[in-house]
């Protein structure tokens, strides 16, 4: 599984189409279309600043709820253009989760390949941020939220290109959520555990030293219990830092402005 991720089909050129853009306020923000190496397409879109370089630069990776209006890469889309009037070049992705009712059509069975598969394309994302004029590879950070975390791990421990990451409110293991459903028991659901163990997050997380890592939780997230935070927290290598939050598994106001002044400072922004 690993060496699938690793040795992935590098983003190209030929493999985005642009669909427009508009420019406003000091931004500048442009919408594309990104062919995958598996047949299908994502949409992405690209905000940064209008003047010159060298700009940082921010991958954000959005979480699934399927009861919240923002569970796609909207999520993080004000953020972002904050990020960008304040120097960064922010690209915001579709996944597999961005269809709503993707956990329910999808089985174990699904979930390796899934996992496989949203790894390259989120290397490829990263491909086509640090490709861009005037970015700064040396000041890139990863955040993700929920799966957009989990992966964003994965990815990082291969690719070793982000320099900092923010996760938030990730579960460790995969099959903390891969079995809410479908509902599997005694060997079958001991077998999936066993063949998700080699990508797990908590199996990876220490490899994305010596980026800094921020973890965010929520005290009332009843996907991610304190223990599991916890475990996964003490799985990371330092520099690392964990904040705690009154919020659920959508954490709150708190955990955006505690995040963006944490962005700021470590990749130098206005």
């Amino acid at each position: 599984m690993l060496s699938q991720m690793r040795n992935y089909q590098r983003f190209e050129s030929k493999d985005l189409r642009v669909l427009g853009g508009r420019a406003s306020d000091g931004i500048e923000s442009q919408l594309f279309v990104m062919q995958t190496p598996f047949g299908y397409r994502r949409v992405a879109e690209m905000i940064r600043p209008e003047d010159n370089g060298p700009f940082a630069a921010i991958l954000y990776v959005h979480w699934y709820e399927p009861e919240a209006h923002d569970s796609n890469r909207s999520q993080f889309v004000a953020e972002a253009q904050e990020m960008a009037r304040a120097g960064a070049v922010c690209l915001l992705v579709e996944t597999l989760w961005s269809d709503l009712d993707f956990f329910l059509k999808r089985t174990q069975e699904d979930d390796v390949e899934n996992s496989i598969e949203e790894v390259v394309n989120l290397r490829r994302a990263m491909d086509l941020l640090l490709s861009q004029p005037d970015v700064d590879a040396g000041r890139f950070a990863y955040v993700g939220h929920d799966f957009g975390g989990m992966y964003g791990v994965l990815a990082g421990s291969l690719d070793q290109r982000p320099t900092q990451y923010v996760v938030m409110a990730a579960t460790p293991h995969f099959p903390d959520w891969y079995l809410y459903l479908p509902k599997l028991e005694g060997e079958a659901r001991e077998a999936f555990v066993r063949q998700m163990s080699g990508i797990d997050p908590i199996v990876h997380v220490a490899e994305l030293s010596p980026a800094p890592v921020l973890f965010q939780f929520g005290t009332d997230d009843p996907h991610v219990p304190k223990e599991r935070a916890e475990e996964f927290f003490a799985s990371a290598r330092e520099p690392k830092e964990m904040k705690w939050y009154e919020a659920g598994h959508g954490l709150n106001e708190d955990a955006t402005q505690d995040r963006k002044a944490w962005l700021r400072e470590r990749l130098g922004l206005a």
